[in-house]
């Protein structure tokens, strides 16, 4: 999230105006992320987000949109897309696509301890499983096809030591994707993007309560376990060392199992899954350092984080049942 188009208070009173949401009070620019341009609104109904899509088009919209439509409707926590009278969710405001949601309350839990893990596993479980009939299909845009593509364009900003290593961990990985093992794993709409910062909680110190996922435009059809591979090398993570911290990382599966259990071939494929989710982030976080666009409030994030957990993952496989290859 970024400014990136700017929108006046006159104009988004506008948008807002045929939504039925109320009228507009208040307009704040929202400076985390750096996809889209979004701005928190307030109305004399309620709190809100404005998203203007900044890369994604209108062809790929509705993917994302109606995957939380679906979730909504089905229980899972989400940002529910508002629709004008022709029953819409996709709108245009200044040029661009554009979606108004509902603002989930609570805020971010950046330390997370057992319970909060616990909470996600066995929500992103409920999604995985909410989704299953999800009628419309997209592929991960942030996948592998995406990784061959962007891998060599960033490759001129980089130390002969990381040419060799993502050059070398791309190449696993592609050996990874055509085999008849990744092949069966299963596999439906993924969040893809399900950091510390895209859920929300909300109560007591201790006694948090999990109160939704958002931020779906990194979602597209991938495995189930990348999805989960994505969430392990974030919520179960020692930040400045890249290794994971099992006691989170079992207590985020087994609260995952305990709706979905996992398959054997899951379970043998995880710590390669564990490898191609630190290799999707600092390949986009290299993207994003070294060919920025302009926008208001962007701050790319720290591509050597994933690096290093990257080189954690390959030197030490990890299994989140807390076992470890020696």
């Amino acid at each position: 999230m970024a400014v990136f188009t700017e929108v006046s208070f006159e104009e988004a009173a506008a948008f807002v105006s045929t939504l039925d949401v109320g009228q507009l009070t208040a307009l704040r620019g929202i400076g985390a992320g750096i996809e889209n341009t979004n701005y928190f609104v307030s109305t004399t109904q309620g709190e809100w987000v404005l998203t203007l899509f900044e890369r994604l088009t209108y062809e790929q919209l509705p993917f994302y949109l109606h995957l939380m439509r679906h979730l909504a409707q089905r229980g899972i926590p989400v940002p529910e897309p508002r629709s004008d009278d022709n029953d819409q969710i996709l709108h245009q405001l200044n040029g661009k696509p554009a979606a108004l949601v509902n603002k989930l309350p609570g805020g971010h839990q950046l330390a997370p301890d057992l319970h909060h893990c616990e909470q996600v596993g066995e929500m992103l479980a409920r999604m995985h499983l909410a989704g299953a009939d999800f009628p419309l299909a997209q592929p991960n845009l942030r996948g592998l096809p995406w990784w061959q593509e962007t891998v060599p364009v960033v490759l001129p900003f980089l130390t002969d030591d990381q040419k060799a290593l993502i050059t070398e961990e791309l190449a696993f990985q592609t050996e990874l994707a055509a085999s008849a093992a990744h092949a069966g794993l299963p596999r439906g709409p993924v969040h893809a993007d399900l950091f510390r910062d895209n859920v929300m909680f909300e109560g007591l110190p201790g006694r948090e309560r999990l109160t939704g996922f958002f931020d779906f435009y990194f979602a597209g059809v991938d495995t189930y376990l990348f999805d989960i591979a994505v969430c392990l090398n974030d919520w179960c993570l020692d930040l400045d060392s890249g290794r994971g911290v099992d006691e989170r990382a079992v207590a985020f599966v087994a609260a995952y199992e305990r709706v979905r259990p996992l398959s054997s071939t899951e379970r043998r494929l995880m710590p390669a899954m564990l490898r191609a989710g630190a290799l999707r982030f600092w390949v986009s976080r290299l993207w994003d350092l070294h060919l920025p666009r302009d926008a208001s409030m962007l701050k790319p994030h720290d591509p050597t984080h994933f690096e290093r957990v990257l080189r954690a993952r390959i030197a030490t496989p990890w299994h989140p049942q807390g076992q470890r290859d020696e």
